[in-house]
């Protein structure tokens, strides 16, 4: 805990970090005529370094690049490999985890140890790696690298310690499981053949025992050869050369035929007993033609054939369809008797797998569904029903239904906010699922005690908002809104115009959300503001449309102002407020020229319109094409519900609207703003002069937020993505500005109050607003609703407001708006705004209750407006207290002691780079500013005295999903969008960290393995000895020998049980690993026990029923039998 002290003794604007002032503030000196000349500030701060760490918790959404698929049949969780190395394994809902390969390597394939709680990778780095996942963070156990050759192929037998592996060279090796060690027993490629064959058969696709005798195995080559190997004998029973090349092999349960598909699209029966020929080649999907040929099919990639005992069997297989059948979209068939059913799939199909009822290869199926892992999409088909519903996905799969494009994070919401939401969402789910419940439901998750209600805010390029629950580290959709319903369809434009036009014109470029209220702000990438209320009735409405014209004339160039009290201003870029109070549509059209001028980019719905319960669409803002130009993007916005009031800009400069009364009360350039304080000196130049780039940059398209295209990304932080060639090095690349609105001409940060470097061309935006309780000027003695503005010049300006107060005045009469010319300085963009009291406690911005509009009234007592924390001045108690007002820039951060703008701690945040993202956010019942900085640096300082708390260098910024999508919320939490289709959460919170372990659901529970079924006394005489099979006998190091060590490298993993660490070395760590060794062992033989219980209670069982039986038939001849 630090307590600190500080004294103001009429501090003036020479305070560390000091302020410029307003002449028009009416003190000369800048000292504060109502604060009293004398004055402590107590402030207990009670955060430490101690109270932060930064760590994931849990990823949502659809694993990026999806390459590999396992099931476990019996713990029944499914994993899903990706190419950037990373593995997402699923459970019941809660039961999410994801894991990543330190190498990044692709997953090939995956596979299950069923019921053992480990997984095997097999990557791309020919790399193999044993997971452990009976700990809530599952760790390497084992890696094994092959030097020598690539793997292609990997099967591991259930309940069986030894893995084969395939290789590119058409060898299989064998690897045991528990040692990760290879074995000396190798099936060469040119033994597997014959000796006369001349050509290798290439890479091995498939291995698998056979279901009949696990003493063979069948080893499957790319060019179409076949060989059955005996493992014991160490020969080949018989090898099959087939003209097409397979893709992959699927068993008879009962192990005396087997199917494989083809490149030709076509699938071939074999039986053990003839192997010379294929009895049954079928192509599908191939017809045969006027010619009496078979039209060409494309591969059947995988085929699986799966018996059931009350009907014909499965054959499932994916491709196979004519190639004249241009444009058809990916398919699933379905082989059930005689019937076929193809299924469409929106997205190619990368791998799948049916879910059957037992473990054991060589028992009847029985499957029960079908796992399709496609490209963007995991879907389970039922197949216990005739047409093959799917079940509905209880995980966010579709986070990128549309492309994200932003996102918001809201913790610690009202109550009851997301049970109205789900409730009204819950009305358009989709229909037509499977009634059944969802088959991958392993794992074990309970509801944690710290729980509390979290939202995350989508926005997508398609104009939708998704908003999801993300309490309890899980994610479930709640609500989804679908802004271009308040617009006409867009026109196909021509000309000039079209070669600007968006082509996602309704994309959703930020929003701002009022939970108390209920009020919804979105910002779309075509200069459009939609503000939504929400309601839970019904309601005919039309749409209030307000035009906004933002058009800057100014010169530039801009150069430091060395006589600030005589500035030169542009008078073509003035404004004036009264000009635009209309809210009816200005005309405008086409200037004689051909170019447009004063029309939006989109037309809003002028009728009436029936608008569900939910979110409806109140007003919209739009602003307007000039001369030609289409209008600038909006950069920054805030929503007041308790003045009624919203303010945006962007590079041209500020317009504040109050949507109470449907008016525009404020319309300025950004210079206007400044009074007599302008620090900077602004060149006038011609109307038409140098206005091509600023259009071309403009207009630019959103669909390279989510795409590889090279087109420039129009964002305000657009300079992160295309990097100048005379740069050095990625730092210096890094620092540069992210709101910089011309990317050739970025400028420089590096200066103080009194020297700027700023190139040419260079305009200022307004980057941040906020509404607040606050002094407008350093005279006033009570605070006041006003608005703080940040520009991207590193420039803070206070506009103040009057409001009415009473209700029916507050519907009438006009809030008046008067830049009091007050300017603050930083290094760098604004970031943000947040107060503080002056015990350090976080001031909460004034807010409406939410009252439902359509709701049916009483005549007698009209519903009034509920304010919080908004009180008229007169009311005033602690008016002369003050408050502190904590200021965020791209370099540094400054507490502000209001109303004399006296600076009272400044730290510079970094030099080298910039911040991306800051917040003022609640940890451990106190607050801090965190940081994200573009060199990847995740930082938290204390409040007020901006001191440093952590410093992690977490995440370096190589994608500009990140610097779009990054947010801090209350609770120590953040997240961002890990890749377009998932988005990772993170804690930088100690105590979060030390309770994820009980949040995390249990990928393992222990399960008692099903026992194989009893095959009957002929079909054990009969059908071969399969079960004396014992491969450590013929795999072990006493039979086989050791491998070349040359041919693998065995690499030690980083984790053993829970709780181990790689830490504990000499003494204590052999004391623990012999524990671990020890506790494994006492439970291996108490797993031992209960099993010889159970063995000696069926073998009583059945002496028992042996005595009846013999009792019963002793006194009967044999033909009474």
């Amino acid at each position: 805990m630090k307590k600190f002290r500080k004294v103001l003794d009429g501090l003036t604007t020479s305070s560390p970090g000091g302020t410029i002032g307003s002449p028009s503030s009416g003190s000369a000196a800048g000292t504060p005529t109502s604060a009293p000349t004398s004055k402590e500030i107590d402030v207990q701060e009670t955060l430490l370094s101690e109270d932060f760490q930064l760590c994931k918790t849990v990823r949502h959404g659809f694993p990026h690049q999806p390459t590999a698929l396992a099931f476990d049949p019996v713990q029944k969780i499914l994993a899903v490999g990706s190419r950037t190395g990373g593995i997402r394994i699923l459970g019941r809902p809660g039961v999410d985890c994801y894991c990543q390969h330190e190498s990044g390597a692709a997953v090939l394939q995956l596979q299950f140890l069923i019921n053992e709680g480990a997984l095997v990778t097999a990557c791309a780095d020919d790399t193999l790696h044993l997971w452990n996942l009976r700990q809530r963070r599952p760790a390497v156990l084992h890696s094994l690298k092959f030097n020598r050759e690539r793997i292609t192929f990997c099967h591991l037998p259930f309940m069986s310690k030894w893995l084969y592996v395939g290789t590119e060279r058409g060898n299989t090796h064998i690897v045991n499981i528990e040692s990760f060690v290879l074995s000396g027993y190798v099936i060469m490629w040119n033994k597997a053949i014959e000796l006369a064959t001349k050509t290798h058969p290439g890479p091995v696709v498939h291995l698998s025992d056979c279901p009949k005798d696990e003493g063979k195995l069948l080893i499957g080559f790319e060019s179409g050869t076949i060989v059955q190997w005996d493992l014991r004998g160490k020969k080949a029973d018989f090898r099959i050369y087939y003209d097409e090349a397979i893709h992959s092999v699927g068993w008879h349960h009962e192990g005396k035929q087997f199917m494989c598909s083809h490149s030709d699209g076509s699938l071939s029966m074999w039986n053990l007993r003839n192997t010379t020929k294929p009895f049954q080649v079928t192509f599908p999907h191939g017809k045969i033609q006027k010619d009496g040929r078979k039209e060409s099919c494309k591969p059947i990639l995988k085929v699986e054939y799966k018996t059931s005992r009350n009907s014909e069997p499965f054959v499932i297989f994916s491709g196979g369809l004519s190639y004249d059948k241009a444009g058809r979209r990916p398919t699933l068939t379905i082989m059930h008797g005689k019937a076929i059913t193809v299924l469409e799939m929106d997205y190619p199909i990368v791998e799948f797998m049916a879910l059957c009822e037992t473990p054991y290869n060589n028992e009847v199926q029985e499957p029960y569904a079908v796992a399709v892992l496609l490209e963007k999409d995991l879907i389970v088909v039922d197949l216990t029903q005739s047409n093959f519903p799917v079940f509905e996905n209880p995980y966010p799969m579709d986070i990128h239904e549309s492309p994200v494009t932003c996102t918001a994070y809201f913790a610690d919401c009202p109550p009851d906010i997301i049970p109205i939401l789900y409730s009204i969402g819950a009305k358009h789910k989709k229909t037509g699922y499977s009634h059944k419940e969802w088959p991958v439901a392993g794992g074990l998750w309970t509801l944690g005690s710290n729980t509390y209600p979290e939202i995350i805010v989508t926005g997508h390029a398609d104009g939708s908002i998704k908003f999801w629950d993300a309490s309890a580290i899980t994610l479930q959709m709640l609500y989804k809104l679908k802004t271009s319903k308040a617009f006409e369809k867009p026109k196909p434009a021509e000309g000039r115009a079209a070669e600007m036009v968006e082509e996602d014109p309704f994309a959703v470029q930020m929003v701002s959300w009022c939970p108390h209220s209920r009020i919804f702000c979105v910002v779309g990438i075509s200069a459009h503001i939609i503000l939504y209320r929400f309601s839970k009735y019904e309601a005919n409405t039309q749409i209030v449309s307000l035009e906004v014209r933002l058009q800057c004339e100014t010169e530039d160039v801009i150069t430091p102002s060395e006589n600030e009290n005589n500035p030169c201003f542009s008078e073509c870029g003035s404004h004036s407020p009264q000009a635009h109070h209309q809210h009816l549509a200005s005309p405008g059209g086409v200037t004689p020229e051909g170019n447009k001028d004063s029309v939006p980019c989109l037309k809003v719905k002028d009728r009436m319109v029936r608008v569900p319960p939910g979110y409806q669409a109140e007003l919209v803002i739009q602003l307007l094409w000039a001369d030609g130009e289409p209008p600038q993007q909006i950069t920054s916005l805030d929503i007041n519900s308790a003045y009624g009031l919203l303010a945006l800009g962007n590079c041209n400069g500020l317009a504040v609207v109050d949507f109470l009364q449907k008016t525009i009360l404020l319309c300025v350039s950004t210079l206007d703003l400044y009074g007599a304080a302008d620090p900077y000196q602004r060149l006038t130049r011609s109307p038409r002069r140098n206005r091509q780039s600023t259009s071309e940059f403009c207009m630019r398209g959103l669909s390279n937020f989510y795409s590889d295209s090279k087109k420039r990304i129009r964002t305000s932080y657009q300079s992160l993505t295309e990097l100048s060639d005379n740069q050095q090095s990625v730092d210096m690349e890094r620092s540069k500005s992210p709101t910089s609105e011309s990317r050739e001409n970025s400028f420089s940060r590096s200066r103080s109050s009194s020297v700027c470097s700023i190139d040419r061309d260079t305009k200022e935006a307004i980057t941040t607003l906020q509404f607040g309780e606050s002094y407008g000027r350093k005279s006033d003695a009570m605070p006041t609703p006003c608005l703080w503005v940040g520009t991207s010049l590193g420039v803070v300006l206070l506009v103040p407001m009057s409001i009415p107060t009473d209700q029916e005045e507050r519907t009438e009469e006009p809030v008046t708006i008067g830049p009091s010319g007050t300017v603050l300085m930083l290094k760098g963009s604004v970031l943000r705004f947040s107060f503080l009291d002056c015990t350090g406690a976080l001031l909460q911005s004034p807010h409406e209750v939410w009252r439902d509009v359509n709701a049916s009234e009483e005549p007698d007592r009209p519903r009034r407006r509920k304010l919080v924390n908004f009180s008229p001045s007169s009311s005033q108690d602690n008016c002369g207290e003050g408050h502190l007002a904590v200021v965020c820039s791209e370099k540094q951060a400054k507490v502000l002691l209001m109303p004399s703008q006296s600076c009272l701690f400044v730290h510079n945040i970094t030099e080298s780079s910039f911040v991306l993202r800051a917040d003022v956010v609640s940890v451990c019942n106190s607050v801090c500013l965190a940081c994200f900085c573009a060199n990847g640096h995740v930082m938290t300082l204390s409040l007020p005295s901006l001191r440093p708390l952590m410093d992690v260098n977490y995440l370096p910024l190589t994608d500009m999903r990140i610097a779009r999508t990054f947010c801090f919320t209350n609770g120590g939490q953040a997240l961002y969008l890990s890749s377009p289709t998932e988005i990772q959460r993170i804690t930088y919170s100690q105590e979060m960290c030390d309770n994820l372990q009980e949040m995390l659901g249990e990928l393992f529970t222990p399960i008692e393995t099903p026992e194989a079924q009893n095959r009957g006394f002929l079909k054990g005489f009969f059908g071969g000895n399969s079960h004396s099979f014992d491969r450590e006998e013929l795999f072990g190091e006493a039979s086989a020998g050791k491998a070349s060590r040359s041919l693998a490298q065995h690499i030690p993993g980083q984790a053993g049980m829970e709780g181990m660490k790689v830490a504990a070395s000499g003494v204590m760590g052999d004391l623990a690993r012999a524990r671990v060794a020890l506790d494994e062992r006492g439970q291996r033989l108490g797993e031992l026990e209960d099993r010889t219980a159970l063995m000696m209670t069926s073998a009583e069982t059945f002496s028992k029923h042996a005595h009846e039986l013999m009792l019963k038939c002793k006194d009967k001849k044999w033909y009474q039998l």
